[in-house]
């Protein structure tokens, strides 16, 4: 459980005051948050809501977009639990449309309010067959990637005045994956865990290459990434709306190994993104420092071998801005 206050003097405050402190003693200093606004996808359960209430309890104001408002208001409740005082409200976001998407960014731009934070963390993992989404993209493909090109792209002007810092989430996926270039909706043969793999690439190589035409363009934000290592999340549980009625062996095992302390938990595994979003100076990338990189404190890490590519970066870039039809050059003017 964090213990996160807000803090104008945080050397007035007793240390185990001012830290998120986390099973297996992992601890996270954060910076007072208050004025600031933070936009999380992802946030109503996992790792997303421990990433909310950390924020909500160093003062940010939260937003959660969501897709069940029911979900939603329980994660609020939880949130409240720990911090009585948080800002917290939820919006309507279904990342398997991209009109959603688009609708969720003219809300946020008519509310005029600068966002400071924005975590592109929510996902989807192996439906258990190749579905899509109401654009007709792979369904990984779109949801974990297109869908949060788009929604960074609708929110340029709101990121630009908060001079924000963008936080995308990869995996540990992406170690060894590859764009599909071919076939990047898997129309011709789908793998379901490779399919996983292109899209957290996908992620990765866009929060790079949106830190790198930020500082050439003079956007003014700030962009890393960082992967969660392993834990047990909902990403293999039981999923019902994507066709997958119980839980799979995957995260009944990922449950045994976070138990016996050799994966992380949902709590650590919010750190390497909650670190990404309040230090560095951009271009970085962050997880756990734990043996394979499945759990343990988090901390900068060298670029795996993929997210290395500048040329498959610009690339994917340009073929996302074209399916998702959207133009950061314009967004941003």
């Amino acid at each position: 459980m964090d213990t996160v206050r807000p803090a104008t003097d945080a050397e007035a405050i007793p240390p185990d005051e001012r830290r998120i402190t986390m099973p297996r003693t992992y601890d996270l200093p954060l910076p007072d948050l208050t004025g600031r606004r933070a936009v999380i996808t992802g946030g109503s359960d996992g790792i997303g809501l421990v990433i909310a209430r950390s924020l909500a309890g160093a003062g940010a104001e939260v937003v959660l977009p969501v897709r069940n408002r029911t979900k939603g208001e329980a994660a609020i409740t939880t949130i409240r639990a720990v911090h009585p005082g948080a800002q917290v409200t939820l919006r309507d976001l279904d990342l398997s449309s991209l009109a959603s998407v688009a609708a969720l960014g003219e809300t946020l731009v008519a509310e005029g309010a600068p966002i400071h934070l924005l975590i592109n963390n929510a996902g989807i993992m192996r439906p258990p067959a190749r579905q899509t989404t109401a654009d007709g993209f792979e369904m990984q493909f779109g949801i974990n990637h297109l869908a949060h090109v788009a929604l960074t792209a609708q929110l340029m002007p709101l990121l630009r005045a908060g001079r924000a810092r963008v936080v995308t989430q990869t995996s540990v996926a992406a170690q060894r994956a590859a764009i599909n270039w071919d076939d990047l909706n898997w129309e011709r043969s789908y793998d379901e865990m490779r399919a996983y793999g292109q899209s957290k690439l996908g992620c990765g190589l866009f929060g790079l290459e949106l830190h790198r035409r930020s500082a050439a363009s003079g956007w003014g934000i700030t962009s890393s990434i960082s992967h969660p290592g392993v834990a047990p999340t909902s990403l293999l549980a039981a999923r019902p709306e994507i066709g997958r009625t119980e839980d799979t062996r995957d995260i009944r095992f990922v449950r045994r190994m976070s138990a016996l302390g050799l994966a992380g938990t949902p709590e650590s595994a919010a750190l390497p993104a909650l670190m990404a979003a309040t230090t560095g100076t951009g271009g970085e990338f962050f997880g756990p420092q734990g043996l394979g990189q499945v759990g343990g404190r988090p901390g900068r890490q060298k670029l795996w071998k993929p997210l290395r590519s500048q040329t498959d970066a610009a690339r994917l870039w340009d073929a996302s801005e074209e399916l998702t039809r959207v133009r950061f050059a314009t967004a941003a003017a």
